[in-house]
């Protein structure tokens, strides 16, 4: 468990620190289990260089959009959303059951959104070719399928309504045991 635990910081610090984002980690080391050997330096206080703005619980309120979350019962969850974070991390701190197997790593498709607006699929960057591959994979696509992990949050976002797919390719879930050959 430990294990897993530094795996996904590592990986969450190397994506966000070039993205600018290293408040959400900093976040996670307060809230999450730290102890003096996973965090020799201690509390400690980042400085996201791109906005010069410290998280330190100096109590300013970070920018938000509205998305609305509808599931696979078609049943709506709106949610606010920090500038700068994925619909992935987003979906998980607001247990909306977007699985995203590979931790937003690009690594499969399990994060498969499908924009509802075609306005607002226009207002995101073009996909990667990653992602697109990625995408092949995913059940159920649609001309405005996109992965979670790849939509972050902007201004020109706001009021973004996101479905879920009805099932995902990730064989590996729900207790799936694989038989030897």
């Amino acid at each position: 468990m430990v294990l897993s635990r530094l795996s996904q910081l590592g990986a969450r610090i190397l994506r966000e620190s070039r993205l600018g984002q290293i408040s959400t980690i900093q976040r996670d080391l307060k809230t999450g289990p730290c102890s003096p050997f996973l965090c020799p330096m201690g509390k400690f206080s980042f400085s996201n260089t791109a906005s010069g703005q410290t998280t330190e619980g100096d109590g300013k309120d970070k920018e938000t959009i509205s998305v609305t979350f509808l599931n696979k019962d078609g049943e709506e969850k709106v949610i606010e959303v920090p500038v700068g974070m994925s619909m992935l991390e987003a979906a998980h701190e607001n247990d909306i059951e977007l699985e995203g197997a590979c931790e937003g790593s690009l690594a499969c498709s399990t994060c498969h959104v499908i924009v509802m607006d075609v306005n607002y699929y226009n207002k995101l960057e073009d996909p990667t070719d990653e992602e697109n591959d990625m995408l092949d994979l995913a059940f159920g696509l649609t001309e405005t399928s996109r992965l979670g992990c790849q939509i972050v949050a902007k201004p020109e976002l706001d009021g973004i309504r996101l479905a879920l797919p009805a099932a995902t390719r990730n064989f590996a879930v729900d207790g799936f045991v694989p038989k030897p050959h």
